[in-house]
C-alpha cells in the first residue's frame, strides 16, 4: 500500500506527499571488513518517569538496548554513552554507568563491537585542581575497561575551565594514558557539539591546539587505538591523518563529510565513530559493503543521498542534533515514543523535523513507510498543525 501524508510547508501551506518505497537493504552476515565503523547510539527515555530538565535520567533500558541491537545487525559497532547518549544534556553518571553496564553485556551476547565514552561528568562543577581532573578521568577509564568496552577519553568541561594553558591538558592526558592499562580512543569535540569545549588544548586557534594533540599521540602512539574528530572540518582531519602515527586510526566524526572521508584520497582514509551511522544505519551497512567490494563509485552512490538529512540532523546548533536522532528512531517503530532524558525532544521545533521527515523519506531511510507516516501524523496532530 502506497503511503501518502499532509505536511506543513516553512512559508505556511500544506504539501500532499508520496512517501517512497525504503531502499531494501539487506542485513549484513557480520561487519565490514574494509573499515571500522561505530553508530554513536542516543538512549530512550522512560516515557513514565519525570525526564525534566536538571532530573535524573530514567532510561527505557528495552527499548535502549534494542536501539544497540538494531545497530549491531546492520553490522555496525556501537559507540556508547557519547555525546550523542545526551552526556552533558540530560544523562547523568549514574545512569551512564548502567547503561555501560548493560550494553557492554548485550555486545558480549551478541559479538557486536562497543566503545564507550569516558569523561569527567561525575563531578559537582569545576573542580579545584587538576589531580581531579584526572582521578575522574581514571574512575570512568576503569569502569569502562571492567565491563569488557574499548575507552573513549571524551573532552571535558571541567579540563576546560580549569586549564591555563596547552601544557595543563599535556598533564591531565599523560597521566590518563600511562594509567589506562588498555588502548584507548581520543576524543577532540569541537565547541559547535559542546560550546563549554571552545578552546580545548589550550588555544583557539585550530592549529596551535592540533600541534598540541598531534605531539601528545606520538608520544603515546602505544595506548591510542585511534582519534575520533569531530570538527566538521574535512581539510583538517585529513591534514590530520597526514601527521599521526600510522598505527593511529582517525574516526571521522564529520557528520557533514563523512563519504568522502571514510573512502579516501588513494592514501588514507577515515573509519567512522558518527552519531549520523544511527539515523542512516541501513544505507551505511550497504554502502560499507560496496567498499568490502572494491567499489567505491557504489559506496558513495549509497552513503552520499543521505549526506542531505545528516547535515539538516546536526545543523546549527549543531548539539541539538539528538532530538533529529530520537525521532528518527521514533519514527522507523524503533521505539514506542518520541520522548528524552532533560526533556531534549523540545530541543528542534516542528519545521526543523518535519523536513527531516522528507529528507529520510527522500533518501530510503524510512523502513516502513506506513508507520512513519502514522507517527508523523501524530506528532503534528499534538503540535496542533494541519496535516
Amino acid at each position: 500500500m502506497t503511503a501518502r501524508i499532509t505536511l506543513p510547508l516553512p512559508g505556511g501551506g500544506t504539501e500532499s506527499r508520496t512517501l517512497r518505497e525504503p531502499a531494501g537493504w539487506q542485513r549484513p552476515d557480520g561487519p565490514p571488513a574494509s573499515r571500522i565503523a561505530y553508530a554513536a547510539a542516543h538512549v530512550v527515555a522512560d516515557p513514565y518517569a519525570d525526564n525534566a530538565p536538571d532530573a535524573p535520567a530514567r532510561l527505557d533500558w528495552d527499548a535502549t538496548l534494542a536501539v544497540r541491537r538494531d545497530l549491531w545487525s546492520w553490522g555496525l559497532g556501537v559507540a556508547e554513552a557519547m555525546d550523542t547518549a545526551q552526556r552533558g544534556m540530560g544523562l547523568d553518571w549514574a545512569a551512564t554507568r548502567e547503561l555501560i553496564r548493560r550494553s557492554a553485556a548485550e555486545a558480549a551476547a551478541c559479538g557486536g563491537r562497543i566503545v564507550a565514552g569516558a569523561a569527567t561528568d561525575q563531578l559537582p562543577g569545576v573542580p579545584d585542581t587538576l589531580d581531579e581532573v584526572v582521578a575522574a578521568y581514571a574512575e570512568q577509564v576503569g569502569y569502562v575497561q571492567e565491563c569488557g568496552a574499548v575507552a573513549v577519553v571524551m573532552a571535558s568541561r571541567q579540563l576546560a575551565a580549569l586549564a591555563t594553558g596547552p601544557d595543563d591538558y599535556v598533564r591531565v592526558y599523560e597521566r590518563v594514558l600511562r594509567e589506562a592499562g588498555a588502548p584507548v580512543v581520543l576524543h577532540w569535540l569541537g565547541d559547535m557539539f559542546d560550546p563549554a569545549l571552545a578552546g580545548y588544548w589550550g588555544s583557539t586557534d585550530l592549529d596551535e591546539a592540533t600541534k598540541t594533540f598531534v605531539a601528545l599521540v606520538h608520544a603515546h602512539a602505544d595506548v591510542v587505538d585511534g582519534v575520533k574528530v569531530s570538527l566538521l572540518d574535512a581539510d583538517r582531519e585529513v591534514r590530520l591523518r597526514e601527521l599521526l602515527p600510522p598505527t593511529v586510526r582517525v574516526y571521522t566524526g564529520d557528520d557533514y563529510h563523512y563519504p568522502e572521508l571514510i573512502e579516501g584520497d588513494g592514501r588514507r582514509s577515515s573509519h567512522a565513530l558518527l552519531g549520523a551511522f544511527a539515523a542512516i544505519a541501513p544505507a551505511a551497512s550497504a554502502a560499507l559493503r560496496r567498499l568490502d567490494a572494491g567499489d567505491p563509485a557504489g559506496f558513495r552512490a549509497i552513503l552520499d543521498p543521505t549526506v542531505p538529512l545528516s547535515r539538516h540532523v546536526f545543523a546549527p546548533p549543531t548539539r541539538y542534533y539528538k532530538t533529529g536522532i530520537a525521532f528518527l528512531s521514533w519514527l522507523n517503530g524503533l521505539q514506542p515514543g518520541f520522548t528524552m532524558v532533560g526533556g531534549l525532544h523540545g530541543g528542534r521545533g516542528v519545521p526543523h523535523l518535519v523536513e527531516a521527515f522528507r529528507l529520510a523519506d527522500s533518501a530510503g531511510l524510512l523502513l516502513d513507510p506506513e508507520l512513519a507516516a502514522r507517527r508523523m501524523r501524530a506528532y503534528l496532530d499534538v503540535a496542533g498543525v494541519a496535516g
